[in-house]
């Protein structure tokens, strides 16, 4: 019983976290089409635009143009994929299943969920 009650609250924030993000414009597919706030602070899509990888080259950021990613983690080059927005140096993902992160970027290192991605040739 109580295992059905944390499922609906886990659904319920879930749902309430996909309104909030629609409320601000970031919806599956539309992001993609807008054209990104960081031309507002004189950054470009094409300054991030490429590979990021941890250290240990295990979870790579393919951040295309346009606005969408692919996220490899180990041997699954496709583990994830999804859109993103820019924002000045800073960074928000959603996943095609609607999954979110952010990061940031400093000094030419990528800071996204307790990872430090570095910039690798494509």
């Amino acid at each position: 019983m109580a295992r059905n009650g944390i499922l609906l609250s886990a659904l319920t924030f879930s749902l309430s976290l996909v309104a909030a993000l629609a409320t601000f414009g970031f919806t599956p597919g539309e992001a993609a089409r807008k054209k990104n706030d960081e031309q507002e602070v004189g950054m470009t899509t094409q300054s991030y635009t490429g590979l990021w990888v941890t250290a240990d080259g295990y979870i790579q950021h393919r951040l295309l143009p346009g606005g969408r990613y692919v996220e490899g983690r180990g041997d699954r080059e496709q583990a994830y994929e999804g859109q993103y927005r820019l924002v000045g140096d800073h960074i928000e993902y959603q996943d095609d299943t609607g999954f979110i992160a952010d990061g940031d970027f400093r000094d030419g290192i990528l800071y996204h969920a307790g990872m430090v991605l570095y910039r690798r040739d494509s």
